[in-house]
């Protein structure tokens, strides 16, 4: 593969073919400003196209998963002479982040501990699979503060649905793992920071066993469901089935169940 990006806001760590994104900003509590946004695209650019990736996990240093946006870039952003447009244009490089992590083709495993607010909620709510310690913080805050969840808003409501994305959006709602599992933003919590690793390689070595063209596959079929329905989104699942069936994965892996053995992309 590419050699990763050299990063100041993240560390990166990548093992066995997985990469773990570790948010490490220790002055703004792991905060999203443009540096941070700039390093996470350069990473994902690097390992998109990379199948010998077979998995992300994010998680933030410092006992901290993400204290939403850098509110002091905000503040310079209301500074006399920034326009409109330079304004939305900050506030879309954001999105271009959560897009770009929610449509990557490997999977995502997002721990969270400490908190997870505002943007770094939004950010959470791309992975794949989010487990959380019961004690995390989580708030959406941004209408406290007289702006709207803009960015993260579509990622919210995909995870949680309608109702409760209003509900969890507009009354600026505080809470912890426990109601976050309830309310279905996690899909698994432990009791300490230190259980995170162990339901982490659980999760690992499920995805592991998977091929991984037919994880991304899979993943950009999921997405796609968004936008197509009925037979069109039947011919898309079909053509890429076929794909998937007549590729060197798909011989591996057919050949394999046969001959009763493991496939080549599966831990020996």
């Amino acid at each position: 593969m590419q050699k990763l990006p050299q990063t100041s806001k993240l560390q990166l760590d990548l093992a066995d073919g997985w990469l773990t994104i570790w948010l490490d900003s220790p002055s703004n509590k792991n905060a999203i400003g443009d540096v941070m946004c700039a390093e996470l695209l350069a990473v994902m650019d690097t390992v998109r196209g990379d199948r010998s990736v077979r998995g992300i996990t994010l998680r933030g240093k410092n006992g901290l998963f993400c204290s939403g946006g850098d509110l002091k870039s905000f503040n310079a952003m209301q500074a006399p002479g920034v326009t409109h447009a330079e304004v939305a244009a900050m506030n879309r490089g954001i999105g271009d982040v959560l897009i770009g992590l929610n449509e990557m083709p490997q999977v995502v495993i997002v721990l969270v501990e400490g908190a997870a607010i505002a943007g770094g909620l939004g950010l959470m709510c791309c992975g794949d699979v989010i487990i959380s310690t019961e004690d995390a913080k989580f708030s959406l805050t941004e209408t406290m503060l007289g702006i709207p969840p803009a960015q993260i808003a579509p990622f919210v409501v995909a995870r949680v649905g309608l109702p409760m994305a209003r509900r969890i959006m507009l009354t600026g709602a505080r809470f912890t793992g426990r109601e976050a599992e309830d309310y279905g933003l996690v899909d698994e919590i432990v009791v300490s920071p230190d259980d995170l690793g162990p339901v982490e390689a659980r999760i690992k070595r499920g995805v592991l066993r998977c091929g991984p063209g037919a994880i991304a596959a899979t993943k950009h079929l999921i997405l796609s469901s968004r936008d197509k329905s009925g037979a069109a989104m039947m011919d898309h699942a079909a053509d890429t089935f076929a794909t998937c069936m007549l590729s060197d994965e798909g011989k591996e892996g057919i050949a394999s169940f046969i001959e009763k053995r493991k496939p080549n992309w599966s831990p020996k």
